[in-house]
């Protein structure tokens, strides 16, 4: 099976690679390239359609995404270009070659109001720019016939930028922080995700999936977290002290969903996946990332 993935220098491309399945032929690609890696533009919709045409993958596994979500309200254009156009694009050539679009999506499609997990066939109502280029890009991806949607939230790994590898730095460098408490939602890491992508494309399941680990919580209860597992997993010497604030008190310029917590139950049967926690998987990332930390920032 040949497998185009976008995004291979980003946390879940990383974790892609890493678990590659035996048998796969991967071509990754990347913005600029390198290093192996084949330069793709997603902001390009015309370079989408020539990668496909070029190399005639059996799935395009759509990692790569613009995921700023407070500067896409000043750049709706590119958010667009990237979320919504790329998908279409790849969308339009695979229908013309044969293959298939696995396009990841995010919890942020929905408004958050309801209170309760969201289910794959409920209507999306993004609040944002960076919520409705993505929303756009999981019509356009399910215009081809057996394309799918993976939704998913709150990812964080042992590479990148994500909110896990931001708060081990605050921890080591503050003594307090202030950290929003009235957002829910469910942390998940790169690798459980990698591993239902990977699913994704190997067996029948339904055109939308909802995967993140199992529980809840609210960015307060991951900051608080990652401080105590930091701490067991050598990473930190203490953690520092976690108060919890409202989104009042920390503006920003994209709204967020109050609750963004997906219904993940029939997914995880249709994919044949076990759930693992939130602080099972976080205390595996922390695991991992101990050995390649900077020394001199390790606790001895």
């Amino acid at each position: 099976m040949k497998v185009l993935l976008t995004g291979a220098t980003g946390q879940l491309g990383h974790a892609l690679i890493a678990s590659k399945p035996h048998g796969v032929e991967l071509i990754a690609t990347s913005r600029s390239g390198g290093d192996g890696l084949l330069a793709l533009d997603l902001a390009n919709p015309e370079d989408c359609r020539a990668a496909v045409q070029a190399h005639c993958p059996d799935w395009v596994l759509n990692a790569g995404a613009y995921t700023a979500v407070d500067r896409a309200e000043s750049e709706p254009e590119l958010a667009h270009a990237v979320n919504a156009d790329a998908p279409a694009a790849f969308a339009d050539a695979l229908a013309e070659t044969g293959g298939r679009l696995l396009q990841v999506s995010t919890d942020f499609v929905f408004n958050g109001a309801q209170g309760s997990p969201y289910k794959p066939e409920q209507a999306v109502d993004p609040l944002g720019v960076y919520g409705a280029t993505k929303a756009a890009g999981e019509a356009a991806a399910l215009q081809l016939p057996g394309a799918l949607v993976l939704r998913t939230g709150w990812v964080y790994g042992p590479v990148g930028h994500n909110f896990c590898l931001t708060m081990l730095r605050l921890h080591r460098e503050r003594q307090q922080l202030g950290v929003v408490a009235d957002q829910v939602g469910c942390p998940t890491s790169t690798a459980t995700l990698a591993a239902a992508c990977w699913r994704a494309i190997g067996v029948e399941v339904p055109r939308i999936l909802h995967w993140s680990d199992a529980g809840a919580a609210s960015w307060y209860d991951f900051a608080v977290a990652i401080g105590e597992l930091g701490v067991a997993a050598g990473l930190l010497e203490r953690a520092a002290r976690v108060l919890p604030i409202s989104t009042t008190d920390y503006p920003t310029p994209a709204r967020r969903p109050s609750y963004s917590l997906l219904d993940c139950s029939a997914s995880r049967v249709a994919l044949g996946l076990e759930p693992l926690h939130w602080r099972a998987a976080l205390a595996q990332v922390l695991s991992d990332l101990s050995p390649t930390l900077d020394p001199s920032r390790r606790v001895a």
